[in-house]
């Protein structure tokens, strides 16, 4: 039953509207409700209502709500704590907290720690976790991360991986494999990040310290489940072992004992002692090879190339052989795409037309006769300007002359043999596998799930959501646990990508983030007789669309009540 109840505090009478029922036999009070002080009852019972709210403010509500019922579906901060243990006495949060609300920011509006409690306080956060705000200072988010060692991030990413693949049954038939590298800001004379390294930079940031991540993400979805930070200055062909063992270890405590796993990744992984390693551990494999090493496949006539499935794969064909590629006799399979094919001929012909007109301006300043440049400088511009990969096969470049006033320049471009590079290697690629049972449209099928890899890099290099940047640790243990949370948030990011798309709802990360972010909270103070203003919660109006995600992921839990 329902009864008023008067509770004095500090002097003054405050009512509550209590809910009372029979608990075990015994009478107890099963929820209870505040009304305000007598003046605010009578205001809210009087015609005019509660009056005119003061002011208003907007928070941030459906894109981090949506983010973190995945986590809390997941288990994520529990995995972290079974790992790392009880948080300490003086901590206001667990690590596997902060490790979550790191990973949750991430997602959403990628920050860094010194930034985080701004950012935090602009959101409906303080609803869905209970931090005090003096907590989400930076400082407390670098001690809880000094508690992750290496060992501890083995632990806490293969325990994630379990609960990602039980929780969303993730396919784990194929996986692909890739590597990248990021910029990092750290002070070169800094000696505490040995994992940053200036290498061969994928950003082409060559004036600043590289940190690596080799990453296996699902067929099923592009999730990554085994993400592995390496020393920037490491070739990718040299850490592709370690990735392969830790896929391993994570793989054959997730999938069944006879469930043999199908790794695919490009031509950077190639070399004989990496094959020999796929063997070893018993991996089967999907890759590519060079098709230029391979010219007798690259002169089969296209009448010999047979459709490989018209209705998945329009225009695509292919030739099957069996060739000696990286220490022992492997299928292969050569495709030809019209699409690929297209895309090549046009990015070379700009290619092409860049480098005909710097060498025609190149001519003209020789002709004028007004040059300092030496015959060698002058050759070294020209190589620099023919460098681009298949150049030197239509170009033909004439340099006469050996003092500066008397050098000339003529080229030609030799049409014929532009014909004859297009119709040899545009539109083709050359896999290679030990799928022999396999039918050349799944092959085709596997190695194409090497873009979801590529995909997830690009996602990680976006500033703007679901970003590696900014990366504001100087550490290596710090980096170590920044590239594990980057990484836990692009698994987020990805799982829900699947969950809409298995909705009927296929659009992109950032699309899906675009459209959970216009879920927004209002709330509206109204004036109070005295102590804090009183506060009215409400959603902003949602679209079709947002309506449909708010009951996907469960928003309703989170939302306001009255």
């Amino acid at each position: 039953m329902a009864s008023l109840v008067a509770k004095r505090q500090g002097g003054r009478t405050y009512y509550y509207l209590v809910q009372s029922a029979r608990v075990g036999g015994k009478p107890r009070i099963v929820s209870q409700r505040y009304l305000g002080s007598a003046e605010e009852v009578a205001a809210r019972l009087s015609e005019a209502g509660p009056g005119e709210p003061v002011r208003s403010r907007h928070l941030a509500f459906g894109d981090l709500a949506a983010v973190w019922g995945m986590l809390e579906r997941l288990g994520y901060a529990a995995i972290v704590d079974a790992v790392v243990g009880r948080r300490r006495a003086d901590a206001a949060a667990s690590v596997g907290t902060y490790l979550a609300l790191a990973a949750a920011n991430r997602v959403v509006d990628p920050r860094s720690k010194l930034g985080f409690a701004d950012w935090w306080a602009r959101t409906a956060g303080d609803r869905l976790v209970k931090v005090p705000a003096v907590a989400l200072n930076h400082r407390r988010f670098w001690d809880a991360m000094h508690q992750v060692d290496a060992a501890a991030l083995t632990g806490i990413e293969r325990g994630l991986a379990v609960a990602m693949v039980g929780e969303f049954d993730l396919g784990l038939a194929s996986m692909a494999l890739d590597m990248t590298n990021f910029a990092t800001f750290i002070d070169s004379a800094n000696e505490r990040a040995p994992i940053a390294r200036r290498g061969h930079a994928k950003q082409k940031r060559t004036d600043l310290r590289l940190v690596g991540l080799g990453a296996v993400v699902t067929r099923d979805g592009g999730v990554p489940l085994v993400g592995h930070a390496y020393a920037g200055n490491r070739p990718d062909v040299a850490v592709f072992a370690e990735v392969l063992d830790e896929l391993v270890a994570r793989y054959r405590s997730i999938a069944a004992a006879d469930e043999e796993l199908t790794v695919v990744f490009d031509a950077g992984q190639n070399s004989a002692d990496n094959f020999t390693h796929l063997a070893d551990v018993g991996l089967r494999f999907v890759g590519s090879l060079p098709p230029s090493d391979y010219p007798d496949l690259l002169a089969v006539p296209a009448r010999r190339r047979r459709v490989i499935d018209a209705e998945r794969y329009p225009g695509l064909s292919g030739f099957e052989a069996r060739v000696e590629a990286l220490g022992a006799s492997r299928r292969v399979l050569l495709t030809h795409s019209p699409t690929l094919h297209a895309k090549q001929a046009r990015g070379f012909d700009q290619t092409l037309a860049t480098a005909t007109r710097r060498l025609a301006e190149l001519a003209d300043t020789l002709a004028r006769g007004k040059t300092r440049r030496s015959r060698a400088g002058v050759e070294a511009a020209i190589a620099r300007i023919t460098k681009p990969r298949w150049l030197d096969r239509v170009l033909s470049v004439t340099l006469t002359g050996e003092k500066p006033a008397e050098l000339r320049l003529a080229y030609t471009v030799d049409e014929s043999a532009r014909a004859e590079l297009e119709s040899e290697l545009f539109g083709k690629r050359l896999l290679v596998t030990d799928r022999d049972n396999w039918p050349a449209a799944e092959l085709v099928a596997g190695y194409r799930c090497q873009s979801d890899a590529e995909g997830g890099f690009r996602q990680l290099k976006d500033p703007k959501v679901v970003s590696f940047s900014p990366m504001w640790h100087w550490t290596d243990a710090h980096i170590r646990v920044h590239v594990s949370y980057c990484v836990t948030a692009l698994a987020l990011a990805h799982l829900m990508r699947r969950e809409t798309a298995r909705a009927g709802l296929p659009m992109s990360v950032r699309e899906l983030l675009h459209h959970l972010a216009g879920i927004q909270e209002t709330v509206l103070l109204y004036p109070s007789t005295g102590g804090r203003p009183r506060a009215r919660r409400m959603l902003t109006e949602r679209s079709p669309v947002q309506d449909m995600l708010f009951d996907l992921f469960g928003l309703e839990r989170f939302a306001p009540t009255r």
